[in-house]
């Protein structure tokens, strides 16, 4: 039997992690949750998980020092994808230059945040729930 894919989703929006988290939990993955980067990092190194969806902006440390940190410690960390309601396109280049796997601008339409997680945290067959 195939391990359920994990996402780790790190925000200070408690109403974006929630809404995110049903979303994702409804199509079959297993997901994780930290409110603010510090916290973020550590369970992030803890749970292992497949992907790790970040926000740019939050308390404690911000995007750019999670996705350094995981980025740098371990060349096989897993997929990372920031999400910001910046607009400033050298946030963007700054994050890419970091490793970034992908970068969504806030409020993006859910398609595109599936389509992102489908491409790097593919589903696979037996993990859709029944």
């Amino acid at each position: 039997m195939a391990s359920v894919k994990t996402i780790l989703i790190v925000d200070d929006d408690r109403e974006i992690v929630q809404g995110l988290r049903l979303v994702l939990e409804g199509l079959g993955y297993h997901v994780l949750t930290a409110h603010d980067g510090a916290a973020g990092i550590s369970l992030a190194h803890s749970g292992r998980p497949d992907l790790v969806i970040v926000d740019m902006m939050m308390p404690k440390k911000s995007g750019f020092l999670v996705l350094d940190d995981l980025k740098s410690k371990d060349a096989r960390f897993p997929k990372i994808v920031m999400m910001t309601a910046n607009e400033g396109s050298r946030h963007r280049a700054y994050a890419e230059m970091l490793g970034v796997d992908d970068y969504l601008r806030k409020p993006f339409a859910m398609d595109r945040f599936l389509e992102c997680v489908e491409r790097l945290a593919p589903l696979n067959p037996g993990d859709t729930p029944a």
